[in-house]
């Protein structure tokens, strides 16, 4: 057993975020708790990191570098350490890279102290402008926590003499608070809204699972609109009232606004929040007090899993067959999978909520796995939308237009009952290609091997791999014609283009991430849609995550073959998914919505599936052929990806490990490739995949770690594994 105190001089290993992974040091004058986070001498430098254990190295003590300080922090808990080591060695991350997401918050090593924040301290002024109105905004939004001039200024995208003026007026006033304060506690015991009958069941269930303090996985299955929200926020009620943390995951940053609302109107304060949306300062409060417990709920993305909870008794993970669950650089992890680890380790339950849940956990839950809840019909009034399918093969498309005469008569009708429709596209920017027509010239990226994509909105081609960008040129890069370049395919600028000529008197919003400068301005478009401030909404996959539109009735979905070209092992599941999931945007108020589908494919077992509602069958014919081919859930994979400025160098090294697959063919392993990744080249660097595939029993990290453990990489060139790919591009 491991000692929790180590008295002053014992040798310690302490776990940095540097790539030197675990050293040796001298516990400093005071001795350190295991767990303590401590400043290390590395080098010239300070480093911070954690007592991970007591020390092993044969050195004797008096060699040991001491440990400079230990900070004043709430030690890492047991579980915590716990579980950035098995998930590194499930990922096979290094263990300082999974440290560096535990710390991932500025000045957490800085002592306790106060700074000069702004609070509101009288009435409005008696002038009001609109920078002033967003500046009290935003203080409204953060609960009253107090804010410095500098980072109100940023958040309300004003400068900072509009805050003064506020100052001034004495509708605000400075002062000075600690730098980090406790969340306001969640009151459990407020009363809840009314559930239907199988919502009352299914939350009494989770309700159960809570009290009983152990680990537990719920599938929360339910159609869209069916109140699964309402339903694992008793879990959550119930997990406060014990006095232990929860956390809640959401898939996009655009859904915190709406569900922050529906927290505070539960439990009458709003929670911590984790996401790239808030400011330096609230990401630093919010570890802090989640490590001191001063935090009762936290609500955030896929990185808030690494936060220190003091007593974690639920994780909720919503929408989670959602694909942005998979981180996809770093640390390759998927959250799904991590909350069921961390869950297990802190004798916590686990809710996955969906209306389209994965098929792993479709099939987790089906093997008696996970626990299952199923909620079958909307909530309220409201009823499920009509599906239909529009054959494009027999409809009149007139040349660079995609709105069929039968969506567009559609959309008319909404707009004169003065309703909302929804017209759904996964493509960002204006075209996905732009073509010379004078010698054939497509327009790449210089980086990578991928078309630039035209975004006309913002006057730019930008490459949706590596981020570059360049103006729209005049003429071509290649034969040097002028006014000859066209674009190719729609986006949704081009489809709110086409909107507008044929709706001129309507009120377009495009949703797209690509369109707003940062998550707040995101937030407030949304809410306008709700409001019902637009009357046709244009959007990608964004859409399709959660929203709640009262007046929206009808979605048109332009192109549901997209999803299906390829041969993603997903794809099937991925557009029924994402196409079922934005046809649950309509029709989610007191009338009833219709969903039409655009497609050429309409027998497509994939598009039968989506109109007939029949979901049980798709996930079991899915399973079937999954199982047929022992591909996940029935069988492992890892995805070697391979990079470097040198062409040949990656294909050297993928047919060396290729050729020495000993390792992986004794655990039953097959290894595929080397072979050119779908996007081969992605800022300046060749990308070359393998993929390993595996029976479910086998023991592949570990036969993985044998596998590349010889390898002696020059400095340029890149390895990395990831485990249980999502993505093969």
């Amino acid at each position: 057993m491991e000692p929790a105190f180590f008295a002053p001089g014992t040798r310690v290993a302490v776990l940095t975020a540097e790539p030197v992974g675990v050293l040796d040091y001298r516990a400093p004058e005071g001795g350190a708790a295991l767990g303590a986070f401590v400043l290390c001498p590395l080098g010239p430098r300070r480093v911070a990191g954690v007592v991970w254990g007591p020390g092993e190295s044969d050195l004797p003590p008096e060699r040991l570098r001491a440990v400079a300080q230990v900070l004043d922090v709430a030690p890492m808990a047991p579980e915590l350490r716990q579980f950035l080591a098995r998930a590194a060695a499930y990922t096979l991350t290094p263990l300082p890279a999974m440290l560096r997401l535990a710390t991932r918050a500025p000045g957490l090593w800085e002592g306790p102290a106060l700074r000069r924040v702004l609070r509101r301290a009288g009435p409005e002024p008696a002038r009001m402008t609109p920078a002033r109105a967003r500046v009290l905004d935003v203080l409204e939004a953060y609960g009253g926590a107090g804010l410095g001039v500098g980072e109100l200024a940023a958040e309300a995208g004003v400068s900072p003499g509009v805050v003064k003026g506020l100052v001034e007026a004495g509708t605000l006033a400075e002062e000075a608070a600690p730098r980090d304060q406790p969340f306001p506690r969640l009151d459990p015991a407020r009363p809840g809204p009314v559930l239907a009958p199988d919502q009352a069941e299914g939350a009494a269930r989770l309700r159960v699972g809570v009290a009983g303090g152990g680990y537990g996985t719920t599938l929360l299955q339910g159609v869209t609109g069916s109140g699964k929200t309402e339903v694992y926020l008793e879990a959550v009620a119930e997990c406060l009232r014990r006095g232990r943390q929860a956390l809640v995951l959401l898939p996009e940053i655009a859904l915190t606004a709406e569900f922050l609302a529906r927290v505070e109107a539960r439990f009458g304060a709003r929670p911590a929040e984790w996401h790239s949306g808030i400011t330096a300062a609230e990401r630093r409060r919010a570890w802090r007090m989640v490590g001191e417990g001063q935090a009762d709920l936290v609500v955030g993305a896929r990185s808030a899993l690494f936060l220190p909870f003091r007593d974690l008794g639920l994780i909720v993970v919503d929408e989670e067959h959602d694909g942005s669950y998979k981180q996809e650089d770093g640390a390759l992890y998927n959250a799904r999978d991590m909350a069921v680890l961390r869950a297990a380790l802190a004798g916590a339950q686990v809710v996955l909520s969906s209306a389209t849940p994965s098929l792993e956990s479709w099939v987790n839950a089906e093997a008696g796995k996970y626990a299952r809840i199923r909620l079958e019909s909307r909530f309220g009034p409201s009823e499920l939308p009509e599906m239909r399918a529009i054959d494009l093969r027999g409809e009149k498309l007139e040349t660079g237009r995609w709105i069929s005469p039968t969506l567009s008569r559609a959309v008319a009708s909404r707009l004169e009952a003065g309703q909302q429709a929804l017209l759904f596209l996964n493509r960002r920017g204006y075209a996905p290609v732009t073509v010379c027509r004078a010698c054939g010239h497509q327009i790449g990226c210089h980086a990578c091997d991928a078309r630039m994509v035209e975004h006309r909105f913002l006057r730019r081609l930008v490459c949706h791999q590596c981020g570059a960008s360049d103006p729209i040129p005049e003429a071509c890069p290649a034969c040097g014609e002028t006014g000859r370049l066209s674009a190719i395919g729609p986006g949704v600028e081009r489809l709110a283009e086409e909107v507008a000529a044929r709706f001129p008197e309507a009120r377009v919003a495009v949703l797209s991430s690509d369109l707003f400068g940062t998550a707040r301005e995101l937030k407030e478009r949304i809410a306008a849609i709700a409001r019902g401030e637009a009357d046709i909404i244009i959007g990608t996959q964004l859409v399709a995550k959660g929203h709640n539109f009262p007046l929206l009735t009808l979605v048109g979905v332009i192109d549901a073959d997209l999803g299906l070209q390829g041969s993603d092992l997903r794809a099937a599941e991925r557009t029924f998914q994402l196409v079922r999931q934005v046809a649950g945007r309509a029709g989610r108020g007191s009338r009833r919505g219709a969903a039409l589908i655009q497609t050429c494919q309409p027998a497509h077992p994939v598009i039968r599936a989506i109109l007939s509602g029949d979901e049980e069958g798709f996930w079991r014919t899915e399973a079937a052929g999954r199982q047929a081919m022992g591909m996940p859930p029935f069988g492992r994979l890892a995805g070697i990806i391979l990079s470097s400025p040198v062409l040949e160098e990656v294909f050297d090294l993928g047919t060396e490990l290729a050729r020495n697959d000993a390792p992986l063919r004794a655990i039953g392993a097959e290894v595929f490739g080397p072979a050119p990744a779908p996007v081969s080249r992605i800022r300046g660097r060749h990308r070359v995949r393998l993929l390993v595939k595996a029976p479910r029993a086998a023991p592949l990290q570990s036969a993985l770690s044998d596998w590349v453990s010889g390898l002696k990489l020059p400095a340029r060139l890149r390895l990395a594994i990831d485990i249980d790919p999502q993505s093969f591009l």
